[in-house]
């Protein structure tokens, strides 16, 4: 008898789940992505923007992993995307600080440097980083990223190297972010090593190809991936039917699908769950409650995205882009002059295009503005920001992202390690809720649960 395995999300490590399992399951395994939303994707969504493909989400993924390709690079190529893997130029970024751009200072690690003669007047050192004869994290320790580098090299390197390189990923606060998901390498290096300095050393030793572009995009935007993942999975795609429900039956799961008034199920032999926290939480109540509160109190930021094509010949600094501290208290956290960077999409013959990003965690006040209005202030902080007014764009969009960026609190790998031994065979989480932002980890989560569930299915 044939088994049927769904798939709950239809973002990236959903798809990850459904290409892993039709490579795993035997050929008449039937496959469901139940996507409620109406596009697959998730935060992958290549939208147009004077003629040329802009990203409406994340831009890049990693290009190295542990051992060579990232999980996102490997998928890419595993969908016949390695011809079309293109990498960034090789012009500087920046941080705006006090009203002036400065480059941002090399050898960091997510902003926390690793040599501090490099970081000239942009952040002055004034902890004190001591060899007190044992690691800095205790095994199995977690600890704000935030309190660890404070204590270790001061005010300054927090406010204006970390916490703007976390809030252009993550959208939140030092203070308040994991080392452990958030810097994986850090926290293992600080296992080992007894100061601050030498374990970012040990943890930029460890990195792979160091000669490898740091980040790669698909030509052509990354619905490319999100298309060729769909086609790949040969799985069955369900848009606009919400799971508002999920338990177990004794022969496997059965989802409770569509609107109240006209219900509808369906029956499967195992489940991959790879939705954000709070729709996780809500469907795993019936399975484990303890599940469900442990994964149920990851809290999210919600960003904006401001996208603008200005006519050609508009100055820009010669830089890919920049990152703004939260001192500076503007809304724009970061900003991506995006011709500039990514030079397969032909230059700025036709328009100049930036793409800010508003937004940090709990300032979803600050976001609640018109369209038209959150574009002019994009606009405004942008000029004040680089010391030029812009002028007004010949083309435009806004994409809100209510709730979109997980906010990792210290503890939360264990958190989700519990929950996971809560869950019967079956039943596997995967996404950003659980194993971090980015691409690559999105796609590494999303092929370890199918393989949790495909073994489920040989039992």
């Amino acid at each position: 008898m044939r088994k049927r395995v769904a798939v709950i999300g239809g973002g990236i490590a959903g798809l990850a789940a459904a290409v892993r399992l039709r490579d795993l399951t035997p050929p008449g395994t039937e496959i469901i992505v139940y996507e409620q939303g109406g596009v697959l994707g998730g935060k992958l969504r290549t939208g147009e923007l004077a003629g040329l493909p802009v990203e409406r989400g994340a831009e890049s993924f990693l290009t190295s992993g542990p051992g060579g390709d990232s999980p996102a690079v490997a998928f890419a190529r595993h969908l016949g995307l390695g011809d079309a893997l293109v990498h960034p130029a090789t012009v500087p970024a920046a941080l705006s600080i006090t009203g002036r751009l400065t480059p941002i200072p090399a050898g960091t690690l997510v902003g926390v440097p690793g040599d501090l003669t490099k970081l000239g007047d942009v952040a002055h050192v004034t902890g004190a980083d001591r060899d007190e004869g044992r690691p800095l994290l205790a095994a199995g320790a977690d600890i704000a990223v935030g309190e660890l580098v404070r204590a270790r090299y001061g005010e300054e390197v927090v406010d204006r190297l970390v916490d703007p390189m976390l809030g252009g990923v993550y959208a939140g606060r030092a203070d308040r972010l994991s080392l452990e998901v958030t810097m994986p390498q850090l926290a293992a290096t600080a296992r080992v090593e007894h100061t601050l300095q030498a374990a970012v050393r040990a943890a930029q030793s460890a990195r792979t190809r160091p000669a490898a572009p740091v980040f790669t995009a698909v030509d052509g935007g990354m619905s490319r991936l999100v298309a060729a993942a769909a086609a790949a999975s040969g799985a069955r795609i369900s848009l606009g039917l919400p799971v508002r429900d999920l338990s177990r039956t004794t022969h496997g799961w059965r989802l409770l699908l569509g609107p109240v008034p006209a219900p509808q199920t369906d029956d499967v032999d195992a489940v991959v769950l790879a939705v954000p926290a709070k729709p996780a939480s809500r469907l795993l109540a019936a399975v484990s409650a303890e599940a469900a509160e442990a994964v149920g109190v990851l809290d999210y930021a919600s960003v904006a995205l401001a996208a603008m094509a200005l006519p050609p010949g508009t100055p820009l600094p010669e830089l890919s882009g920049f990152l703004v501290p939260p001192s500076e208290g503007t809304l724009v956290k970061a900003a991506t002059f995006f011709t500039r960077k990514w030079p397969h999409l032909g230059g700025e013959k036709d328009a100049v295009i930036v793409r800010a990003s508003l937004g940090r965690h709990g300032e979803q006040d600050r976001l609640q503005l018109t369209d038209d209005d959150l574009l002019d202030r994009a606009r405004h902080e942008l000029g004040e920001l680089i010391g030029a007014d812009l002028p007004a764009p010949v083309a435009s969009w806004i994409q809100r992202w209510g709730g979109g960026l997980p906010q990792y609190t210290p503890g939360h790998r264990d958190r989700v390690a519990f929950a996971r031994q809560q869950l019967p065979p079956g039943l596997a989480l995967a996404g950003a809720a659980f194993d971090g932002v980015g691409i690559p980890a999105c796609v590494a989560s999303g092929e370890r649960a199918a393989e949790d569930v495909s073994k489920s299915l040989e039992e």
